[in-house]
């Protein structure tokens, strides 16, 4: 029982990133090559992609501003669990 709610969870969050995947935006970016060198090595150390980095970079950005937009996505693991 428990297998079946976990795996119909993580099915839930797979189709929730393709949703997000196909929602997301995209822009060209002209940065300078020294910069990019920098932002490949932070990415690598971090174990992300440099898209990831970036990502991971604005969206913390956006929390320390207090401008980080709400979540389209809310858990569904936890839905079936008694408060």
């Amino acid at each position: 029982m428990l297998c079946r709610r976990i795996a119909c969870g993580l099915r839930d969050i797979q189709q929730s990133n393709l949703q997000q995947l196909s929602q997301k935006k995209r822009f060209v970016l002209r940065i300078d090559e020294e910069t990019m060198r920098a932002l490949e090595r932070w990415a690598g150390d971090e174990f992300r992609s440099v898209n990831g980095q970036l990502e991971f970079l604005l969206s913390r950005a956006l929390k320390e501003a207090g401008r980080s937009p709400k979540p389209k996505f809310p858990s569904k693991l936890n839905e079936d669990e008694p408060d």
